[in-house]
């Protein structure tokens, strides 16, 4: 069986608070990025294996910078299900599209994603209140893509609340991926938690065209600082017209909102 796990773009983050586990306590509206997407299959095997490419390219852990296959967190998916349900084994081949350390959240996609196909291929039903828990041990943007729809997302990025957002339908989205990766630890060196000026809820609210003065994501700050030409990226985007520019996430990849 194949899918195709979607990216997300946060409209708006907000760094509230330290929490006493060491994460942050965040509020962010993730938006479902369908026209960014990896390919994933899932076979039943004689034994378990796993490819993932990127460009093309087998990625064996071999080279320079790959990730060992075996820490996917689609791996980490099978590995959740198989032991509460005794899987058999599976052969897994992923193809990564979505550029990684952008904050699109292209690895947690792929697990969600993992956990329902894995649902579906073994009739296991699992519904997605269930999907969601075991989502949320594998990484805290994950529960977003079970239900891959707006989310208005609080805690440390787990807690879930749908979002309506009408406005959007006057608006295309144009994302940016500029040649620079973001880790979450540089995305957090340098931040200061703090509760927003006006409460992201309440920003959201207002006109889309009232965004860019009200809806922001607090590491831009940090992360536009080390990285220069992510900022003058964002300049652009404006400079072509759009009403709302942004980084997604942890960066670094950016968008922008343009009237149609």
């Amino acid at each position: 069986m194949k899918v195709n796990p979607n990216a997300k773009l946060n409209l708006g983050l907000n760094v509230v608070s330290r929490r006493p586990d060491g994460y942050h306590n965040l509020e962010s509206l993730f938006i479902p990025c369908t026209s960014l997407s990896d390919e994933l299959e899932i076979v039943e095997a004689s034994k378990f294996g796993i490819e993932i490419f990127r460009d093309g390219r087998l990625m064996d852990g071999s080279a320079s910078g790959d990730w060992d296959p075996m820490k996917d967190l689609t791996v980490q998916a099978y590995k959740l299900l198989k032991k509460e349900f005794d899987l058999p084994p599976v052969h897994i081949r992923l193809e990564k599209r979505i550029p990684v350390g952008a904050g699109l959240g292209g690895g947690s996609a792929d697990a969600a994603f993992a956990l329902r196909l894995l649902s579906e291929m073994f009739d296991l039903y699992l519904p997605d209140t269930m999907l969601e828990i075991y989502a949320a041990e594998l990484g805290s943007d994950c529960p977003f893509f079970v239900y891959d729809a707006p989310m208005f997302v609080t805690g440390r990025g787990e807690v879930l609340e749908p979002f309506e957002l009408p406005a959007l339908d006057a608006y295309r989205i144009e994302v940016v991926f500029p040649d620079v990766s973001v880790s979450t630890r540089e995305a957090y060196a340098g931040i200061t938690p703090s509760p927003a000026a006006i409460p992201l809820r309440e920003a959201l609210s207002r006109p889309v065209a009232q965004w860019k003065d009200c809806v922001f994501n607090d590491f831009e700050k940090t992360v536009f600082a080390a990285h220069p030409c992510l900022a003058e990226v964002k300049r652009e985007m404006y400079g072509k017209g759009a009403v709302y520019a942004s980084m997604s996430g942890s960066g670094s990849a950016i968008f922008a909102l343009f009237p149609l």
